[in-house]
């Protein structure tokens, strides 16, 4: 309940409920794990079940079994068995490209951009970022998360919607210098991506907004804002490039989609950079704030020796 700034247990409310109900400890143990899983993608998956059980304790508003934001220890909004990240937004495209003083590739224009990224590294609200001691230029991301809401596989843009759960923030931390060099390698991102993603701090189910291309959007670095727009301007829309990401292939309850980086929502197009200490604050409308603060440099990571030109 973000506007009374406390979470509610589910499990524990259901468990309590079914008790009082004379359900055995035990019995209503396992029936309240069931319903509301330690997974947020397993109790996506229930579908219905897991919503409708959720809205009616939250139309309760039980006091007993809630616990106030600053007692909460945030884990990411979702697990996916696999991050994607997007490039959509048109203002980005530019003003990436025109950092790295090249061209936007023609393919843009062909089918929706996006790579896949690791799980094993995604972060939540008020978490610290790793940052490899690799990396010199740090930079931030500002991106919607498409949090999919039930199995798909080829689908068209015409019902790719009806697989969209909600909308949460997605942060993809990003190292400039070695995403200089991976890129030209031409199989995408690896080390300047998969050492952190930021998915929080919750998610809101699609219901709640009212026009998903016109949610606002902000980034704050240390309570100054550098960067601010909204979710309007794409290349590919919602719908497309779910269904490209599912196109001969499977999306499954859980996975996050990140739309891309916002017009001016990233670091670099500011000419500027992170530093250790920093607090990245992504805020966005009806969601939102996530928040995380870089941490200090990882040193002696090995790293590998350039080689001797073979050609």
């Amino acid at each position: 309940m973000p506007e009374e700034k406390r979470v509610i247990d589910l499990k524990r409310v259901l468990q309590e409920q079914l008790v009082k109900e004379g359900s055995t400890r035990e019995a209503s143990l396992k029936y309240a794990e069931a319903v509301f899983p330690g997974s947020m993608s397993a109790a996506i998956a229930l579908g219905a079940p897991f919503i409708q059980a959720a809205e009616r304790i939250n139309a309760k508003r039980p006091d007993a079994y809630s616990t106030s934001f600053e007692h909460v220890q945030w884990l990411p909004a979702s697990d996916p068995s696999v991050v994607r990240d997007g490039l959509t937004f048109v203002g980005h495209i530019k003003g990436f490209h025109e950092k790295f003083k090249h061209a936007p590739t023609p393919s843009l224009l062909k089918v929706p951009g996006y790579f896949k990224g690791t799980p094993h590294t995604v972060i939540g609200h008020e978490a610290e970022v790793p940052w490899p001691g690799y990396i010199e230029h740090m930079d931030y991301e500002l991106e919607l998360g498409y949090v999919i809401g039930k199995r798909g596989e080829s689908l068209r843009p015409e019902n790719a919607l009806d697989h969209l759960f909600g909308i949460t923030i997605f942060n993809d931390f990003s190292s400039r210098d070695r995403q200089a060099i991976e890129m030209p390698i031409q199989m995408g991102p690896t080390k300047c991506k998969d050492f952190a993603y930021g998915i929080g701090p919750w998610i809101t189910t699609v219901d709640e907004f009212k026009d998903l291309d016109r949610i606002g959007m902000e980034v704050r670095v240390n309570g100054e804002t550098w960067g601010k727009g909204d979710s309007s301007n794409k290349l590919w829309t919602i719908a497309e490039l779910i269904a490209w990401a599912s196109l001969g292939e499977t999306i499954v309850p859980g996975d996050v989609i990140g739309s891309g980086t916002m017009g001016g929502g990233s670091a670099l197009e500011l000419d500027r950079r992170l530093q250790p200490g920093d607090v990245v604050e992504m805020i966005v409308e009806g969601v939102g704030t996530l928040r995380n603060t870089m941490g200090q440099p990882i040193a002696g990571l090995w790293w590998p020796e350039e080689r001797k030109p073979f050609m």
